[in-house]
């Protein structure tokens, strides 16, 4: 999966760094999907967040705190903090209005990490115990996110309810 991911992302972002403003892109690109998941995250009534398909994967609650903390994870490896724990965030928060809290946190703390320069994000870091830049780092949670909007469009259109990104614009 994580192969996957990776050739995901050096065809798609990576080539960017060539080209001025390539954090720049990454950021537009995480603002994005991060602004998505946070409205689904709100507007979700919080008697749906234990929905899940199936017992073997994670209900909406679980994976609004794993993107969250996986967003803590990511975004201290891309300014160089100590790594956070992955699974913090969805070991310990449960409630809606927690799960929000905790999304919306981890996405300020990661601005911080969207703001640097593109000088500085060709700087060497270490995600997951690989050698990498902080841009890679950067491109991957926004694919990250991406990739966990993709599993809550699906539990939502199972719930009848049509996603952010699908609606009318008015």
């Amino acid at each position: 999966m994580r192969r996957a991911l990776s050739l995901l992302l050096a065809l798609t972002v990576l080539p960017l760094a060539a080209h001025a403003q390539a954090v720049a892109t990454s950021r537009a690109l995480w603002q994005q999907v991060t602004a998505q998941v946070t409205q689904i995250a709100e507007e979700l009534p919080e008697s749906t967040y234990a929905f899940k398909p199936t017992p073997e994967v994670r209900s909406f609650g679980q994976l609004f705190g794993h993107i969250a903390g996986a967003q803590y994870l990511m975004c201290a490896a891309a300014v160089g903090d100590p790594p956070r724990e992955e699974d913090a965030v969805e070991k310990s928060t449960t409630t809606k209005a927690g799960l929000v809290a905790a999304l919306k946190a981890s996405t300020a703390y990661c601005e911080k990490a969207y703001a640097q320069s593109d000088a500085d994000a060709t700087g060497a870091t270490k995600l997951f115990g690989e050698d990498r830049t902080r841009l890679y780092v950067l491109g991957m949670n926004a694919i990250h996110n991406g990739e966990h909007y993709g599993n809550l469009v699906t539990y939502l259109r199972m719930n009848g309810i049509v996603p952010p990104a699908s609606r009318p614009r008015r």
